[in-house]
């Protein structure tokens, strides 16, 4: 078993609303089913508590069909929260309730401004280093203007341009960090990976067939990981990670994956 560099201990979440089908997908799976989709994310939380977290639940608002994706609307560190800023503009309005969770926890959250635009899911932490994705939802300008917040806390950033890498809506659709420099990436990722100032040990390919479970979250001592790839399982298991694997089908069809549904600090 891993240990974990640094201890989660809360997480964030939101509940799938009424509307959540007619949130934003490009996956072409067909509607998902709200009754199985909020089943899943019950386990999903009963995962987040086996791991020793305490969570927040905010009200689900039919107002915001993606609202369960909680991750987009903010970045949370160990040495402060920042506000992002959606890149898509249905999204806008499901910063405030985060916002006001947040400052339960954190004295200030810095915001993002306009024009520019970061969707948490673009950014990854390393061990200090963050590597933010320049994507259909995050622009250049609210790229360096995260950059900076987080240069003001004491930390690097680099930034990965992954607009020309068809299939990935947010750069962690491709990869994670699973500590001790391990990396879980999809081949399309793997040369802006070892070309940028993260901390690169070993790295674990994600087959073409199983890129959805390239989206994975290591939290303390275990990895979750969508269950039916078996790939990816194992070679978790072969690296001496923990795999607890969860049905995200319904999550999927909405362009959702595990990292989404939380945020974690």
């Amino acid at each position: 078993m891993k240990s974990a560099a640094s201890r989660f201990t809360r997480a964030i979440v939101r509940r799938p609303g009424s509307t959540f089908a007619s949130g934003l997908s490009a996956a072409n799976e067909g509607p998902p089913d709200l009754a199985e989709a909020l089943e899943q994310h019950e386990r999903y939380c009963d995962a987040l508590i086996r791991c020793g977290l305490r969570l927040t639940y905010l009200e689900p608002d039919e107002a915001f069909p993606d609202g369960t994706f909680v991750e987009d609307t903010a970045l949370v560190t160990g040495r402060g929260a920042i506000l992002t800023r959606p890149g898509a503009p249905t999204r806008s309005g499901e910063v405030d309730s985060v916002a006001a969770a947040l400052r339960m926890f954190y004295g200030h959250v810095q915001p993002i401004a306009g024009p520019g635009t970061v969707d948490g899911g673009d950014v990854c932490e390393a061990e200090g280093h963050f590597l933010i994705g320049i994507s259909a939802r995050t622009n250049e300008a609210g790229a360096s203007q995260l950059a900076e917040h987080l240069r003001h806390m004491h930390y690097t950033a680099g930034i990965v341009d992954i607009r020309s890498l068809e299939g990935l809506l947010h750069l962690k659709s491709g990869l994670a960090y699973l500590g001790e420099g391990v990396w879980l990436a999809d081949a399309a990722l793997q040369n802006a990976l070892r070309s940028s100032a993260a901390p690169v040990r070993e790295l674990i390919e994600v087959s073409a067939g199983e890129r959805y479970a390239a989206n994975c979250v290591r939290l303390n001592d275990a990895v979750l990981v969508a269950a039916g790839y078996p790939r990816v399982g194992g070679a978790l298991r072969d690296k001496g990670f923990t795999p607890i694997p969860l049905e995200m089908s319904e999550f999927r069809k909405m362009d959702g994956g595990l990292s989404c549904l939380s945020l974690r600090f």
